[in-house]
């Protein structure tokens, strides 16, 4: 009965794809992609070598949560900025609805459409009800290197900008004691 009570957990875990949840490395290369923001541009994790990049992945567009945790970015996109970082917003929504969701709340970075969840999966982040598909709650902070440095899978939406202003902080002082 053991047996089967363990077997039961792992196929839930693995058809919630909570499996994968950890699959990032810290000091280990970022995975690469190619995404178009909410302007039709292209963005690779190349793009930004020599800068700091706070990766963020979110449910949806124009939500509650989704909403708190992009206007939180905003509000305290100047001290980020400051600190030699990028802020990218990721979701499996599509370039229209992050263009209308951009535009509604003044979001100043870019939006980016990962419609097919690869990206978001190869950053463990991708979560699947049946056939619907939706990236979780998690955020990346990216050396200027290209290195993960730090792996948030537990955000609070209302915290999380301080909290990632705080750690980019730390991580700065770390690698300019290196």
């Amino acid at each position: 009965m053991k047996l089967f009570g363990l077997s039961l957990l792992v196929a839930c875990l693995t058809m919630f794809n909570f499996a994968r949840a950890d699959v990032l490395t810290i000091d280990n290369p970022a995975p690469n992609f190619e995404l178009h923001d909410q302007s039709g541009e292209t963005h690779t994790i190349s793009d930004y070598e020599g800068k700091w990049v706070v990766l963020y992945f979110y449910p949806k567009d124009d939500t509650p949560g989704c909403t708190t945790q992009a206007c939180a970015f905003r509000d305290e996109f100047k001290v980020i900025s400051a600190l030699n970082t990028q802020v990218l917003g990721v979701s499996v929504d599509n370039q229209d609805s992050h263009a209308a969701f951009a535009e509604k709340y003044s979001l100043p970075f870019p939006l980016l459409a990962d419609t097919d969840g690869v990206v978001a999966k190869s950053y463990g982040a991708l979560a699947s009800l049946g056939p619907i598909k939706f990236a979780k709650r998690h955020t990346i902070i990216i050396s200027p290197e290209g290195l993960v440095k730090k792996v948030y899978r537990s955000v609070n939406v209302t915290r999380h900008s301080k909290e990632v202003i705080a750690d980019l902080k730390a991580l700065r002082a770390e690698q300019a004691y290196l």
